[in-house]
């Protein structure tokens, strides 16, 4: 289940392009093997790990002292570089130990100016830890087997029975100060030991060099995936044609106006292969959906449960769904009080909208802003499902309380993770272009998609068509049709519901200019003309004005 893809010979060419200074050689080793570990989508998911390496760095004075780089905010793991692990002054963050306590201020300031280069981003909220290890090398995943044994209810038990003293065992604290301590104390208690594992959270593994260190988180989570059975990776994005086309598009409409009059719709990312929907023929849905995330870093992005939304509601319509989704508003609501009445500083309450949905008979749906946002629900709804099932059946799964998962999710430095700023001005809105691989469409296209839209495109030509999607990057897609053939529009509706969950604007530009003298013009080409120039035009904005009224949104048809 769980490849190794350390190659000795990328490993060399990452050394040899880093030149001579052994520190950039070693940081080099450092962003190689942590790119490499999400190649394994199920040791790593969306920011839910880090990694780090300690060198030898001489200061202003030309003293050698010790340096830890540590995976920065904002940073993925997958497209890392150099300057996405920056360095700081190890020893100043090592005295921190001696404190009895340390806000999540103070650590966050004491760890910029302790920062080679100010203008570096943000070290990674679990830095700390990464630096009372003794270790050269320092790998942190949320891997989907080490999740599954961190949430049973006997994890202590069970991780001892499969690694007997290999692995210490750390309990629950949020991440900061206090758990980097904690884990330091466990560490220090058996120095022998190959990792941690932090009980409702993940695994460590440590090493002297980048090899050693990524190959012991391969074999940790491995030989936990062997325990419970895991033969295959979780499969993402597995995606199935549904006949909930009339739905989506409703869910999207209710959901914006349960979020604000003025809010975009969500874009819905539906995960429905096998394993999904059989998932959601469990009996024991609604008591999974109501137990939390599979790791505290899940819940700033999806939320600490799910709407479940049964077919029998679904299928009853609009005031069926819409009561369903004030019933989660309502207590979402009642979460956020009851958690809040008790917090030490004053919180703000988020949109109360959910970020993934079971929907039985469909699939599992991510819900976000843009394409990434619904993506990264997608993926992790679908691991979550995985972890609760499989926990379940092997012990249970019991996840963090209510009350820690409300601390992850109203906490300021994970709420950082999501980023500020205002969002572009098409963020939301789904496009549909017709003739988008010609000049004007793709023009049009493009200038949509450079202010946040999502693009599906319509053209004939396929290859042309695939040239002008991958010209617009990730989150935009397309279908290969006849615009004057009958079933055109129907299909091309149907497409970026499946895709994006409805439609904003349409933008109804495919077309010829024919010219000639009457006398000299065929019937045939003249009618040809018209199918092209009038009536795709008029199917296509009939059935996009249908599937806007179901959204009930409004929208724009040009």
């Amino acid at each position: 289940m769980i490849k190794n893809n350390y190659k000795s010979s990328e490993a060399k060419s990452y050394v040899e392009q880093a030149g001579k200074d052994v520190a950039d050689q070693e940081l080099a080793l450092r962003v190689y093997t942590s790119r490499i570990i999400v190649q394994n989508p199920d040791l790593v998911m969306h920011g839910g790990g880090n990694t780090s390496v300690k060198v030898e760095r001489k200061d202003l004075f030309g003293n050698t002292k010790q340096v830890i780089h540590v995976k920065g905010s904002g940073w993925d793991l997958d497209t890392i570089k150099a300057p996405g692990l920056p360095g700081l002054w190890l020893e100043p963050l090592r005295e921190l130990r001696n404190l009895d306590k340390l806000s999540d201020e103070d650590m966050v300031n004491v760890q910029r100016a302790n920062l080679l280069d100010s203008s570096a981003p943000n070290p990674s909220v679990e830095t700390l830890l990464h630096a009372f290890l003794p270790h050269k090398f320092v790998d942190h995943t949320h891997a989907t087997p080490f999740l599954i044994l961190a949430n049973l209810p006997n994890a202590e038990e069970v991780c001892k029975e499969i690694f007997g003293s290999r692995l210490g065992v750390v309990p629950y604290i949020m991440p900061g100060f206090a758990l980097a301590k904690k884990a330091a104390e466990v560490y220090d208690q058996d120095p022998s030991v190959e990792g941690l594992m932090l009980l409702g959270h993940g695994h460590f593994a440590f090493g002297e060099t980048a090899e050693e260190s990524y190959n012991q988180i391969i074999s940790h989570t491995q030989t936990v995936a062997d325990y419970f059975n895991l033969k295959k990776p979780t499969a993402l994005n597995v995606k199935a044609s549904h006949s909930s086309h009339k739905v989506l598009p409703v869910i999207r409409g209710l959901i914006a106006e349960m979020i604000g009059p003025n809010a975009a719709m969500p874009i819905i990312d539906v995960r429905n292969g096998p394993e999904e929907m059989e998932f959601l023929k469990r009996a024991d849905l609604d008591s999974l959906s109501e137990r939390g995330t599979a790791s505290p870093d899940h819940v700033i992005r999806i939320k600490g449960r799910p709407l479940v939304l049964r077919k029998s509601i679904w299928e009853q319509g609009s005031s069926a769904i819409k009561d369903a989704l004030k019933d989660y508003e309502k207590e979402y609501k009642a979460m956020f009080e009851r958690q809040v009445a008790k917090a030490a500083q004053h919180k703000t309450i988020l949109p109360p909208d959910p970020k993934t949905i079971w929907m039985e008979g469909v699939g599992l749906l991510g819900l976000g802003p843009n394409f990434k946002a619904a993506s990264i629900a997608g993926d992790l709804v679908v691991q979550n499902a995985r972890v609760r099932s499989v926990g379940e059946d092997a012990g249970g799964f019991y996840p963090i309380s209510e009350k820690d998962l409300f601390d992850c999710e109203y906490w300021s430095l994970e709420q950082a993770k999501l980023g500020k700023g205002k969002a572009p001005v098409f963020q939301g809105k789904v496009v549909m272009v017709t003739g988008g691989s010609g000049t004007i469409g793709f023009e049009t296209a493009k200038t949509f998609a450079s202010l946040g839209a999502q693009c599906f495109l319509i053209d004939l030509n396929r290859k042309n068509l695939d040239a002008a999607i991958e010209k617009l990057g990730k989150g935009h897609f397309g279908k290969a049709l006849d615009v004057t053939d009958p079933k055109a529009a129907k299909e091309a509706i149907t497409s970026v519901i499946e895709t994006y969950g409805g439609l904003d604007i349409l933008v109804s530009n495919a077309g010829s200019a024919q010219s000639g003298s009457m006398i000299d013009m065929t019937s045939s080409s003249v009618r040809k003309a018209f199918e092209l120039n009038f009536f795709s035009h008029y199917e296509f904005a009939k059935e996009a004005a249908n599937l806007m009224k179901l959204q009930a949104r409004g929208g724009q048809i040009l």
